[in-house]
C-alpha cells in the first residue's frame, strides 16, 4: 500500500498551529492550491484560505467523513496539544494526541493514504544519552507529551507493519517561526525572544541560560517534512520517526546572536522549574546521520542564518514599543 504522490488530495490536520500555518502554503505552492485542504478544530479558514473545514481529528466519524469526501492521499497529521500544554492537561493530552492519531490511522488505513506524523526530541528521556542521541536509543520520556509521542511512533510502525500502510515521521528539535504565535512548547523562548528584542524590551527567560537544546528553523521543518514523504520507499530503512537537526542552542546564546542584530537587547533570567524539568530530559543534541543517509536531510539555516531571517520577516510586524 506505498504511496501514489500524484493520486489524491494531500490533508493538514491542525493546520492553524505553528507547523501547519507554514506547511499549508508550502504544499499549495508545490501541489496546487486545490489539492491542499487544511483542518483544524477552529475556524482558521480567514488565516490560512480556501479549501479549509472545520475537523476535531479526535472525532472518528468526522475523519473518516473528510477523508472519503476529499479523497485524501496524503495526511500530514499535526492536530497536537504542545509540551507545557500536555503537562498542564496530561488526560487531555492523550485523548487528543493518541485519540486523534489512532483516527487518522484507521481512515488512511482504510483509503490507503500515506501518512505523516511528526515526533520530536520529547520522545527521549533522561536514560538517552545528552549529546548526539542516536536514531535507535532508549526512550522513556518523563512527560505526557514524550508518552504520546513514543506511542504514536510504535502506532505508525505498527500500521506499516501490520497494514502496509506508507507511514513516516521526523523527531524534530525545537522549532522556531515567524508566523504562527507560541503554542505552549518548552521552547517557545526562542520565538518570543524575537519579538520582545523588536519592541524594545528586555526579555525574562523562563530557562537557565545554559539550557542546550537542538533548535530548527521553520523553513527547513518544512522542507524536511515534504522531501521525507517524497523519498523513495525503497530507501527507507527506519520511517517513524528520523532524528533531524540544524543547531544546537542556549538562550544565552540566541540572545547573544540576536543582540548582534539588535543592539541593547537584554535578557533576565527567572527559571520556571516545571518547563526547566521538561528541558533538562530532553538530549542537548541529537545524531542525525539516518536522515541524512537514507533521504539526504540537510539544514539550510544554522543560528545565524535563522536570526537574520527571523528578525528581518519581523520587523515590518512588531514596532518598537512607544514607536521609537
Amino acid at each position: 500500500m506505498e504511496h501514489q504522490r500524484e493520486a489524491g488530495t494531500y490533508l493538514v490536520t491542525g493546520a492553524g498551529g505553528q507547523i501547519g500555518a507554514e506547511l499549508v502554503p508550502a504544499l499549495r505552492e508545490r501541489y496546487g492550491r486545490d489539492r491542499v485542504i487544511a483542518t483544524d478544530v477552529q475556524d482558521a479558514a480567514g488565516r490560512l484560505g480556501q479549501p479549509f473545514e472545520v475537523l476535531d481529528a479526535t472525532d472518528d466519524a468526522a475523519v473518516e467523513r473528510v477523508f472519503a469526501g476529499r479523497q485524501v492521499g496524503t495526511v500530514y497529521h499535526l492536530a497536537a496539544l504542545l509540551s507545557v500544554t500536555a503537562e498542564r492537561k496530561p488526560q487531555a493530552a492523550y485523548a487528543v494526541n493518541l485519540g486523534s492519531l489512532v483516527a487518522v490511522l484507521e481512515a488512511a488505513r482504510r483509503s490507503g493514504a500515506a501518512t505523516f506524523v511528526p515526533s520530536s526530541i520529547a520522545a527521549f528521556g533522561p536514560g538517552t544519552p545528552r549529546d548526539g542521541a542516536p536514531q535507535d536509543t532508549l526512550q522513556r520520556p518523563t512527560t505526557m507529551y514524550g508518552v504520546t509521542k513514543v506511542a504514536g511512533e510504535l502506532l505508525c510502525d505498527y500500521y506499516h507493519r501490520k497494514f502496509g500502510l506508507d507511514t513516516r515521521g521526523l523527531r524534530y528539535p525545537g522549532l522556531i517561526s515567524h508566523v504562527a504565535e507560541p503554542g505552549g512548547g518548552t521552547t517557545d523562548y526562542a520565538v518570543e525572544m524575537f519579538h520582545v528584542a523588536l519592541r524594545g524590551e528586555s526579555y525574562t527567560c523562563y530557562l537557565r541560560p545554559d539550557t542546550r537544546i537542538d533548535m530548527m528553523y521553520m523553513p527547513d521543518a518544512v522542507r524536511a517534512a515534504v522531501e521525507l514523504m517524497e523519498a523513495d520507499a525503497d530507501s527507507l530503512r527506519h520511517r517513524n520517526a528520523f532524528n533531524i537537526s540544524a543547531f544546537a542552542v542556549t538562550p544565552a546564546e540566541l540572545a547573544e546572536e540576536i543582540g548582534r542584530v539588535v543592539p541593547g537587547f537584554s535578557v533576565r533570567y527567572e527559571v520556571d522549574p516545571a518547563r526547566q524539568a521538561i528541558a533538562d530530559s530532553w538530549p542537548r543534541s541529537v545524531d542525525d546521520s539516518a536522515a541524512r543517509q537514507e533521504w539526504g536531510w540537510k539544514p539550510e539555516y544554522d543560528l545565524s542564518a535563522t536570526v537574520e531571517d527571523m528578525i528581518a520577516q519581523l520587523s515590518a510586524r512588531v514596532q518598537p514599543v512607544g514607536g521609537r
